[in-house]
């Protein structure tokens, strides 16, 4: 009879595979928590750079929107003080802001797509990569407990069998060694052992076998599987680590990348500041503020204790000019104008005094100009800036003349596209009526003329304050003229008395000898004996034009005529017809041919043909 071993020899080493096999589990589970640990850093990370980046976009912003709110204003008062050189560099600095506002937006897009969008991939395709490993883990180690679950049953039924065989072993010795016992019943109870051990040993072949393919599938679980899936595991979790480590680099890179730009910007303002020059800005506060007056003389002493011979004293306007001094020319810069702190003296002792009687004369000889100045008045001043110093009227007439040139080229460029729609729609009648463009071309054309008109009106005291033009010349008479004609009501007002306030600025007075003729004064001798103009070339009248204006000249289609001062930007020609007729045309009506050596007032026409 075979002695089978008892069960719980083979028990402790069952016992210890299933140690190691939650040995194993455990180990997954520190895994698991391990890497979702990672994942989370990762992710943290990410959410770091995204709130980088939404700084930075709100940083640019809100330098953006800095720099926008002390730009200077667009025809204001702001855009004037910028042509300093300390606002300058201010203008500079607020540009080079900007710039540096845009580096930093660089560095927002760049973290985002270098950073943020690649790592925000990688961390799904981790999670994938994490979670096939650990289910392939889990598989394992599923398979590994059935093994054992299937050793456990093939151990337990070995173990039961081998418990009735020996129980029955018991039994058939006991039967035999009774003689009380009948033969049979001891047969019996021998094949009932026998059976048993049978049984037994089948139990333990087949725990035996079981055994072994436990051990083999535990072997291979433990050395293969399971440190392959460690390794996976492993190269993840680096993978995750090395791409987190240059994530860093290249966060560090981004910033690096627009060091040298922003560098540039801050140079830039540094030679901005360095470009400062105090010298220049006061002067230029000088010149923009210069009145153009001299400064008074010295107050004569008035006796008062010979009532005889008592002097009458200089007004303030002598006093400007001083003793002795010639009488001021017309076309100076500081003509009829008072020193603009001192009041004129209203006492009838004043009103007695030569000099003052002999200015009001000279201010009443011209009575088309300073009335014609003081046609247009407004709360802001006269339209002609006549309470302006000398120097300041001129920049304010200067401004004006390029304010209403622009205003001409604008109005010339809409008649141009007008024109140019109806050429169209001429040529291709589906398109449009061609006659209703003409009401807006009309109109353009009037705005053209109007327009022209106040140039001519505005140049004309330009000249006058400049110099360049005498009072009385063609140019002022012509405007003067063309203005009387828009506004005869206007000019018969003109008689007035001037009266300095202490502002420096003009009021007017009605004098009760506005019908009174006045007497010529010195002041036109200088005009009497005017030289002509010199010929500086020929011309052709290409259209006929009725010149009703004073100023103008009358011409006829074809006409051959002599140029003396050729267009100056406000579409107005001077030309002569012979040494007595002379006057302005539209520039648009004539044909001009400049000869630059033409200095012969009586020089023959030529014929353009020739």
């Amino acid at each position: 009879m075979v002695s089978l071993p008892h069960p719980s020899v083979l028990h402790g080493a069952v016992s210890a595979s299933c140690l190691c096999c939650r040995k194993g589990k455990d180990q997954f589970d520190n895994l698991e928590k391990h890497t979702q640990w990672g994942i989370d850093v990762l992710e943290k990370y990410i959410k770091f750079v995204k709130e980088r980046t939404e700084i930075e976009l709100s940083y640019a912003k809100q330098l953006r929107n800095l720099s926008k709110k002390y730009q200077p204003k667009k025809n204001s008062k702001e855009e004037e003080e910028y042509r300093y050189t300390s606002t300058r560099a201010f203008l500079a600095t607020l540009n080079e802001m900007n710039d540096y506002a845009g580096q930093h937006e660089v560095i927002s897009e760049n973290m985002t797509s270098l950073i943020t969008a690649e790592l925000t991939r990688y961390v799904q395709e981790l999670k994938q990569e994490r979670k096939s490993h650990f289910h392939d883990g889990r598989k394992a180690q599923q398979h590994i407990e059935t093994c054992w679950k299937q050793l456990e049953a093939s151990k337990r039924r070995f173990e039961r069998d081998c418990k009735e065989a020996d129980r029955a072993q018991q039994y058939f010795e006991k039967m035999d060694a009774d003689i009380n016992v009948t033969k049979a019943d001891v047969e019996k109870a021998r094949q009932q052992a026998q059976l048993r051990h049978q049984m037994a040993e089948d139990s333990k072949a087949e725990y035996s076998s079981t055994l072994q393919k436990f051990n083999s599938e535990q072997h291979e679980h433990y050395y293969t599987h399971i440190p392959n899936i460690f390794q996976k595991i492993q190269e993840m979790e680096e993978r995750r680590i090395v791409r987190i480590g240059e994530s860093m680099k290249t966060f560090a890179e981004v910033d690096r990348q627009v060091i040298p730009i922003i560098g540039k910007c801050l140079d830039e303002i540094t030679k901005a500041a360095e470009s400062v020059d105090h010298k220049n800005d006061s002067q230029m506060v000088i010149e923009a503020f210069k009145s153009g007056f001299e400064p008074p003389g010295d107050v004569d002493f008035e006796d008062f204790t010979q009532p005889m011979k008592r002097t009458v004293s200089e007004s303030s306007l002598s006093n400007s000019r001083g003793d002795g001094k010639s009488e001021p020319k017309f076309g100076s810069k500081s003509k009829g104008k008072l020193w603009p702190f001192i009041k004129k003296n209203k006492s009838p002792k004043q009103q007695k005094e030569p000099l003052s009687h002999r200015f009001n004369e000279f201010m009443t000889s011209k009575p088309k100009i300073h009335c014609f100045r003081s046609l247009k008045r407004g709360g802001a001043g006269p339209e002609d800036f006549s309470n302006l110093p000398p120097e300041q009227r001129r920049k304010k007439l200067q401004q004006k003349v390029d304010e209403l040139n622009r205003d001409i080229q604008k109005e010339m460029d809409s008649r141009d596209a007008l024109t140019k729609m109806k050429d169209v729609y001429i040529k291709n009648p589906q398109m449009g009526d061609a006659a209703s463009v003409d009401h807006r071309l009309a109109e353009l054309g009037q705005n053209i003329e109007k327009l022209r008109l106040e140039v001519q009106k505005f140049e004309g005291w330009l000249a006058e304050v400049e110099g360049r033009l005498p009072a009385r010349s063609e140019q002022p008479r012509r405007q003067s003229g063309v203005y009387e004609a828009q506004n005869p009501s206007g000019v018969n007002s003109c008689a007035q008395d001037r009266e300095s306030s202490p502002d420096g600025s003009y009021t007017e007075e009605q004098s009760q000898e506005t019908e009174m003729k006045v007497p010529a004064t010195d002041f036109d001798d200088e005009f009497d004996d005017e030289e002509p103009l010199p010929t500086i070339g020929t011309c052709k009248a290409l259209y006929t034009f009725e010149g009703q204006n004073e100023g103008t000249i009358s011409v006829a289609e074809g006409e051959l005529l002599y140029v003396i001062e050729e267009d100056k930007g406000d579409g107005w020609t001077r030309i002569r017809r012979n040494e007595d007729e002379e006057g302005y045309v539209p520039t648009s009506y004539v044909e001009v041919y400049l000869d630059k050596n033409a200095k012969d007032v009586h020089k023959p026409l030529q014929k353009i043909s020739e």
